[in-house]
């Protein structure tokens, strides 16, 4: 085992040790990076020992504010470049398929891998653009980057078994790579139909070590899935106004699965549309969750 493995498995044994309900902890092996502008909103609700919350959201004060240009380019206090210096533009082949990525961070060794998927309309360069969504990717490359993982942005070509399997092989690839360490998936939008598809795969999810959902749709039959079998960490983020997917119909599933004691989380942004959980999300707290409760 390399020394950088051993001080990133010896953090996450502390973690768990000192939070006690690991599940929802807060901290974890991921150390602060710009927290005082992304992770400082106000918590309105609480409750299920803070695994489910409701976090404050102002269009005027979280877009109009904090963009130079709204919705285009947040201003530069929000964003690190110098993450760009691990960033590449690959076309992997997958066995008999090919996988158009970018990927920040090594190609192999990462201490763990996250692996976003994109909604409808979008490509790789979505999950990879400094500037746009608050600069909230930006943060996310510089988390992952600066504490030895790999994050893959993937242009999905179709919202369909094809893809998830394209997806599926992807996960395959990360989880070797690292030689076996934490693979996170995280899927917006209409990309969650690739997460409701890799649930599914029972090699698929031998290669996760957790899931986040971004305002995506609600899956009715995940509790049966053998994703949840397994009891994979799993972490929600919506817009309590998302006029595409009810927030209230992903809550139901979320209370469903807590309800057993399942390690997830649900964070609501109050007024918050269909895309404020890219935006918003609080992306060291997810990875620390995940990471912290993937024992």
């Amino acid at each position: 085992m390399s020394t950088i493995h051993f001080v990133f498995g010896t953090l996450l044994a502390l973690c768990i040790s000192s939070t006690g309900d690991f599940a929802i902890a807060q901290e974890g092996p991921i150390p602060p990076f710009k927290d005082n502008l992304f992770s400082s909103h106000a918590t309105l609700k609480s409750d299920d020992g803070g695994a489910y919350e409701v976090i404050d959201y102002n269009e005027l004060r979280d877009i109009n504010d904090r963009d130079q240009e709204p919705e285009r380019r947040v201003r530069g206090a929000y964003v690190d470049t110098s993450v760009r210096r691990l960033q590449e533009n690959e076309t992997l082949t997958l066995g008999n398929r090919t996988v158009d990525v970018t990927r920040v961070g090594p190609t192999s060794g990462e201490r763990f891998a996250v692996i976003f998927i994109h909604g409808r309309g979008g490509d790789r360069r979505l999950g990879v653009n400094d500037y746009s969504f608050g600069g909230n990717f930006n943060r996310l490359k510089n988390l992952v980057g600066r504490n030895g993982g790999t994050y893959y942005s993937v242009s999905v070509r179709s919202f369909d078994d094809k893809g998830a399997a394209d997806v599926g092989a992807l996960l395959r690839y990360a989880f070797e790579q690292s030689a076996g360490q934490p693979v996170i998936l995280a899927c917006a939008s209409m990309g969650g139909i690739i997460c409701q598809n890799i649930v599914r795969d029972k090699e698929a999810v031998h290669y996760l070590g957790g899931m986040v959902l971004l305002g995506g749709p609600p899956d009715p039959g995940l509790a049966t899935t053998a994703f949840v079998k397994l009891k994979l960490p799993l972490y929600f983020a919506h817009g309590s106004a998302d006029s595409v997917y009810k927030a209230e119909d992903q809550e139901k599933i979320f209370r469903g699965l807590r309800a057993s004691g399942y390690p997830a989380r649900f964070t609501v942004f109050q007024t918050g549309g269909h895309g404020t959980p890219i935006r918003m999300v609080d992306w060291r707290k997810v990875l620390n969750f995940v990471l912290v409760a993937h024992r």
